[in-house]
């Protein structure tokens, strides 16, 4: 995990043990059902692709994918609302599809909340397409909310 991306404002560097606390503070705030410290650091101890994405210093986002048996799967892209809008999502997730092509993985994956209508705009520009859907597959306010699950292959 020796990718770095860097533009004036944003740099992407491998997510290290340091960066939890940051990381669970932009989770906690962003997500009425956060992941969990814990399945961070089993992100990191089974050596899934995490990054982080700085601004100025400061941590501003974070993106997990796991990788195997030529598929991806992109776990969890995250940017702290004060630093949305300014492309992090799009960076991050390029460096992910990046690291999947040179991994000669086929076909990358990942769900979505359908309320989440900025995500998935993005994933469309990205070339991700609706290949299913999930009932009942997250944790909602008032029961649960389905997942979109798209895709985008790397290979013919």
């Amino acid at each position: 995990m020796s990718a770095v991306v860097q533009t004036p404002e944003l740099w992407i560097r491998p997510m290290t043990a340091q960066d939890l606390e940051q990381i669970m503070h932009i989770e906690l705030a962003m997500y009425p059902f956060p992941w969990t410290r814990r399945i961070f650091e089993d992100c990191l101890r089974v050596g899934y692709r995490c990054h982080v994405g700085e601004v100025e210093g400061n941590l501003a986002g974070y993106g997990v994918m796991s990788t195997g048996a030529s598929e991806a799967h992109v776990l969890n892209l995250c940017v702290a609302g004060e630093f949305q809008r300014r492309g992090l999502a799009r960076e991050m997730l390029s460096l992910l599809l990046d690291e999947a092509d040179k991994l000669e993985v086929r076909d990358v994956f990942l769900e979505v909340r359908p309320s989440n209508i900025a995500a998935i705009t993005l994933y469309e520009q990205m070339g991700f397409n609706q290949v299913g859907l999930r009932k009942d597959y997250y944790p909602a306010e008032e029961g649960r909310e389905d997942a979109i699950i798209f895709a985008t292959s790397l290979r013919l």
